[in-house]
């Protein structure tokens, strides 16, 4: 269902030069001040004695923690450390949590296979703590952070692509970018989103705002009070308070589905086509623990970024737009873990809606509604007049 309006976004972000990757420039932008500060890595691994020696770099499957290495462990002790006046620059692993956002152990170990606590010997002793993980860490560092009084960034599924892009920015211009397009959708009432089929029909969504204030993930993580930024950044988001209506979601396998929404909850899923089976367990699941089908977040794009493959980067794309389920509470909502019947189903999953991620439907329409006023933000995967004028602005 690609039409050409869908590909302009990513033609011209094929088409961009980017300038390379610099640890200096991204820690300095996004941290400042530094001067200081005691900065260490979090990783995570399947079994903590791959930390040993660090001997995760030998294992092919470890191409996330070893891109922690080479270019940010590596990177801080050869040069950035003294540049920034940093100090610490450890490694620190744990276990994977085996999902987004899920609550993260305790017992961690450095690269000499030692046990340590991260409450007691990493979150206090270190004013900024760099998560670049195979599963999203935000949540629970965000809680952490302001527990702790550190500052931080998750960048989980970092690749080439990622390193080379959307890490690789100038972040104030992020921030800046970010920021228009927040004023241009804060305050909000409601969201509607039509989803166009490939048998003709749509479907529509309607999310409640409320009014509220948008906020943005725009990279800039300063000063002294605790917060953790989320890599690549650059969205402007919403905590829903209701929605209703139907929309698509395309599963891991390539099924389709249509899930019904009321009451800000996700209550059903129906086979469009794929595996009755990847269907019949969502429904199991929503049946089982009726939280994890709570819709947490809206969130669109701000950036103009080539598709990586890994949505940290890809829903940060102008022109696409995503939903979230679960845990909102590092987002300011009040969906918190201890909610859900089971710990490990408390994850915030995001569902994107991007042209290479969901060729078999096409975002038709986006509109939103703040007060009398009605606006387009998207037809077709492509921003708004609305909002590009929003962009252009001085």
């Amino acid at each position: 269902m690609m039409t050409a309006s869908m590909s302009t976004v990513q033609s011209s972000a094929q088409s961009r030069q980017f300038p390379k990757f610099d640890l200096y420039r991204l820690l300095h932008t996004v941290f400042q001040p530094t001067f200081g500060r005691r900065i260490c890595i979090l990783i995570d691994l399947p079994d903590l004695a791959e930390a040993k020696g660090m001997a995760f770099l030998g294992n092919p499957a470890r191409a996330i923690q070893r891109r922690a290495h080479d270019h940010f462990f590596q990177g801080l002790h050869g040069g950035v450390m003294e540049e920034l006046a940093l100090k610490g620059g450890e490694m620190f692993a744990y276990v994977q949590t085996g999902g987004s956002n899920l609550d993260l152990p305790d017992l961690c170990v450095d690269m000499d296979g030692r046990e340590l606590s991260l409450e007691k010997d990493v979150y206090p002793n270190y004013d900024i703590i760099l998560a670049i993980t195979t599963f999203s860490a935000t949540a629970p560092l965000t809680a952490f952070a302001k527990q702790y009084g550190f500052r931080g960034a998750t960048l989980h599924g970092v690749n080439e692509v990622i390193l080379n892009s959307g890490l690789a920015v100038d972040y104030e211009e992020v921030s800046r970018d970010a920021e228009k397009l927040r004023l241009a959708m804060t305050r909000a009432d409601s969201v509607e989103i039509d989803f166009g089929l490939e048998d003709g029909s749509v479907l529509t969504a309607k999310l409640e705002l409320g009014g509220q204030e948008a906020q943005k993930s725009h990279g800039l993580c300063r000063g002294t009070t605790p917060d953790v930024a989320n890599l690549p950044a650059g969205e402007v988001y919403f905590v829903p308070t209701g929605a209703e209506g139907h929309f698509p979601m395309k599963y891991e396998d390539g099924t389709l589905g249509k899930l019904t929404v009321t009451g800000g909850r996700i209550i059903r899923s129906e086979l469009i086509a794929g595996s009755q089976a990847v269907i019949d367990a969502h429904n199991a699941r929503l049946q089982d623990d009726p939280m994890t089908g709570v819709l947490g977040e809206l969130g669109f794009g701000t950036q103009v970024l080539p598709v990586s493959g890994s949505d940290i980067q890809d829903e940060k794309v102008l022109g696409t737009c995503h939903l979230a389920t679960g845990r909102d509470d590092h987002l300011g909502g009040h969906i918190t873990p201890d909610q859900f019947k089971r710990r490990q189903n408390a994850t915030h999953d995001d569902i994107l809606f991007a042209p290479h991620k969901t060729p078999n439907f096409d975002i038709r329409q986006v509109r939103m509604t703040r007060g009398a006023q009605k606006e387009i933000l998207i037809e077709h995967f492509q921003p708004s007049k609305y909002l590009q004028d929003a962009l252009a602005a001085d």
